[in-house]
Parts: C-alpha cells; sequence; structure tokens
C-alpha cells in the first residue's frame, strides 16, 4: 500500500513515517509539509494520513476526494462545519476519522460506554480529565472529547448544558447531571485519559496512559491498511478494531 504522509516535520509525522516503514505491507510514497504542494503529494497514493492541524483540512478534502485517494485523519480541533465537510467527503471516499489511534484508547472508549450504561449518573458523579504535553494546542484533548460525546449519549445529557470545565470560587454544591472535564498541560506527557465515577463508599476509574507516539501511528498505519478495498464512507477505529 502506498501511504503519503502530510506535516512531515511534525512530532506525529515523522512518527507515522517510521511506522510505515516498519511495516511490510506499505511503503511511503510522498510526505508533505506547509506551503508545499498537496495534489502531488497525494498523486497516485492509495491513503494519506494527515495528523496536522485543521487549516490544511479543507484543501486535504478537496484534493483527496478530487484524486480519489483514501483519508486517515488524526487531527483534531475541528469546527463543527468542518466536521461536516468531513462527512460530505465520505460519500466519495472512505475515511477512518478518529480522536485516537490507539488500540487501547479504543478500549477504553468501548469500556466507558459500557461502565457509563450500567452505573448512570443519579448515584455515581462522573468526571474526565486528560494531561498532555505544554505544546497541545487545542483543549480538551480530541480523545477528552470522545469520551465526553460518550458518556453524554449514555446518560442522556448535552456537551453544551452538562459539562463543566474545572471549577472555581464559591461552585455551590455539585449539580446531579453535571460531568466534569479537566484539562492539564506540561512537560513531555504523550496523553493521559482518565474516567473516574464516584458514589457515596466507592470509586470506579477507568485509566489509559500513552508513553509514546508510535502507538497512535501504529494505529493510523494499521488503519490505512483496513481501507485497502472498502467503499466510500465514514469510519473509526472501532470499525477498524471490530468494537462495534
Amino acid at each position: 500500500m502506498k501511504i503519503s504522509v502530510t506535516g512531515r516535520s511534525g512530532r506525529m509525522g515523522q512518527t507515522v513515517i517510521a511506522a510505515i516503514e516498519t511495516e511490510a505491507a506499505t511503503s511511503l510514497h510522498a510526505t508533505h509539509d506547509s506551503g508545499e504542494d498537496l495534489s502531488c503529494a497525494l498523486s497516485d497514493a492509495d491513503v494519506v494520513i494527515d495528523f496536522t492541524l485543521p487549516i490544511l483540512t479543507d484543501e486535504l478534502l478537496a484534493t483527496a476526494v478530487e484524486k480519489k485517494v483514501a483519508l486517515v485523519i488524526g487531527t483534531t480541533g475541528h469546527s463543527e462545519v468542518q466536521k461536516q465537510a468531513i462527512v460530505e467527503a465520505a460519500h466519495s471516499i472512505p475515511i477512518v476519522y478518529a480522536s485516537n489511534f490507539s488500540t487501547g484508547v479504543n478500549l477504553l472508549f468501548h469500556l466507558t460506554q459500557k461502565a457509563a450504561a450500567i452505573l448512570g449518573n443519579e448515584v455515581f458523579d462522573i468526571e474526565v480529565t486528560e494531561m498532555h504535553h505544554r505544546h497541545k494546542v487545542d483543549a480538551p484533548s480530541g480523545t477528552a472529547r470522545t469520551l465526553l460525546d460518550i458518556l453524554n449519549e449514555e446518560t442522556a445529557t448535552s456537551y453544551e448544558n452538562d459539562v463543566t470545565h474545572g471549577r472555581k470560587g464559591n461552585a455551590g454544591p455539585r449539580p446531579s447531571k453535571e460531568i466534569g472535564i479537566h484539562t492539564l498541560r506540561g512537560g513531555d506527557v504523550v496523553g493521559d485519559h482518565t474516567v473516574m465515577f464516584a458514589a457515596d463508599g466507592e470509586r470506579f476509574e477507568l485509566t489509559h496512559k500513552a508513553t509514546s507516539r508510535l502507538t497512535f501511528a501504529s494505529g493510523a498505519v494499521r488503519a490505512a491498511l483496513w481501507l485497502k478495498g472498502r467503499e466510500a464512507g465514514l469510519y473509526d477505529m472501532q470499525d477498524v478494531l471490530g468494537l462495534k
């Protein structure tokens, strides 16, 4: 499989390139960086793996659709308009779009859904914490946002009305439906995520800690290989791993 990589000079871009080079079934077809010709990088590729910034997404979608190249998108922080554009592009090409490509994190998603369905939020208070390196620009992380989406769906709550970002001052008693999200930044932390269910007398926690970006890069390459022969459509890592 011929794979092109965007964001060649970025930390994730470099790690994805390394992951491709260690996978016998793939080859590095081309790379792209800011200011370079994206159309040239995508020409004759089977799939492109993108871990860059949302500023590139619009051009990437248009070019991939034009060139009929499958997409693996690991970029986070998209606007609602851009998310809809990804959905529209998936009518023409196959796309794996995920906030996290780690096998362990996707198991965390799966277990969070199961735990929320069983424990609910009537007896248990739900809190989410995430920590990343000092250079990460979006907050909360895409992974944390996916966790919150799962929790909202299972507890009939909403991100807009029931999710609280940290607490400050005289916040008063905790509302029964509230879900807390706490974002930490510092050092070189690759990615830590915890979902906590706390009740009187007991606390249940699900935690995943990543220590190497290679786990995300290898997952993205796995997703690229999974796309071979797929029909146009929007997929995620739950599809790739068979967790749905």
